[in-house]
């Protein structure tokens, strides 16, 4: 249950109405006298009137002869009841249970003979200046058979003009151009849905085929990842051979061949020299032998560009032979060391 005293006022507004405002705000877009909406789709009226003849569109004078039926007749200020009344903005979502009442209150006639019409003449923050007129539908009817033999009240509409504003009298001719103005608001509603549907049906076709490049591109994606996850699965183990291969490398460089060095050794020694024994690690060597000169030995090993640091750990020694012992350490050139 609400409160009896809770304010639901907003801004002036009552927040319980807002539905009615909502309604009023559209109702005066598309069917007030000075609609934009209006303005372009309603209709040109002849009116004629006292003066001559004039033409309107939407409540404004315009220029030119219409390419419609629509006609109007001015009826001459006599027949006429004319007023201005003043009625608060908030108040404008019962604009016209507001004038039903007015009317009731002003009209001299019956509620039979009784027409009527109303426009907007000024708005501002606060009020809306409402032009009403009140006229008989006896007195209208006699004076348009009187003037131009018309007894049909359907045949043309009735309008009045109070201060610089034409209002239309409800109950004539007016039905034809509004029914003609609702047909042109539907058929512009529905081409702005069509034209809405269209947008859509473009923004759905484009998201389907940008849906179907980004599938495509997700397809290539994960072909492109399992490619490239295969290749690094190759790099890995190329790289893992490349170590092998180095490490394998390091080792030979490490610990040379003995074999190759007892072939060199062999070839540089020839038959003057022998050896009693070769040890090897890594790139130092370490040989014993016996030679009739081991000087001369020691020299050939020398000027082999393969050893290095050729050194005679100990003097060399005479046997009873003749022959002479020596004991030779070198470096085999271009190994790593140790």
């Amino acid at each position: 249950m609400l409160e009896k005293g809770q304010n639901w006022e907003l801004f002036g507004y009552d927040m319980r109405r807002l539905g009615r405002y909502w309604i009023a705000a559209w109702r005066d877009l598309l069917w007030a006298h000075d609609s934009p909406v209006r303005q372009r789709l309603d209709e040109v009226v002849t009116v004629q009137g006292a003066a001559g003849v004039s033409y309107y569109q939407a409540g404004a004078e315009c220029a030119g002869a219409p390419a419609s039926d629509c006609r109007a007749v001015l009826l001459p200020d006599d027949l006429v009841l004319a007023k201005q009344i003043r009625i608060p903005v908030q108040a404008e979502s019962e604009l016209t249970a507001i004038l039903d009442l007015e009317i009731r209150a002003s009209s001299p006639f019956t509620a039979a003979d009784t027409r009527w019409g109303w426009s907007v003449l000024s708005r501002n923050d606060a009020h809306l200046e409402i032009a009403l007129a009140i006229v008989s539908a006896s007195a209208a009817m006699t004076f348009l058979a009187r003037e131009y033999d018309s007894h049909d009240p359907l045949a043309q509409e009735v309008w009045v003009q109070v201060g610089t504003s034409m209002v239309v009298v409800r109950g004539f001719g007016e039905s034809l151009r509004e029914q003609r103005y609702r047909g042109r608001l539907l058929h512009t509603a529905a081409l702005v849905a069509v034209v809405a549907a269209l947008l859509l049906a473009m923004a759905g076709v484009s998201a389907l085929f940008k849906g179907a490049e980004l599938r495509r591109l997700e397809t290539m994606s994960a072909a492109t990842m399992l490619q490239a996850k295969d290749a690094s699965g190759l790099r890995a183990v190329l790289a893992q051979a490349t170590e092998t291969i180095n490490a394998a490398n390091e080792v030979v460089a490490r610990y040379p061949n003995p074999h190759t060095e007892l072939a060199r050794l062999t070839a540089l020694l020839g038959d003057e020299a022998s050896l009693s024994s070769f040890s090897m690690e890594g790139a130092d060597v370490r040989v014993r032998g016996k030679a009739a000169d081991a000087a001369l030995v020691m020299s050939n090993l020398t000027d082999e560009p393969g050893y290095l640091e050729v050194r005679a750990p100990s003097a060399f020694s005479r046997q009873d032979n003749g022959l002479e012992q020596f004991t030779l350490e070198f470096s085999v050139a271009g190994e790593l060391p140790r």
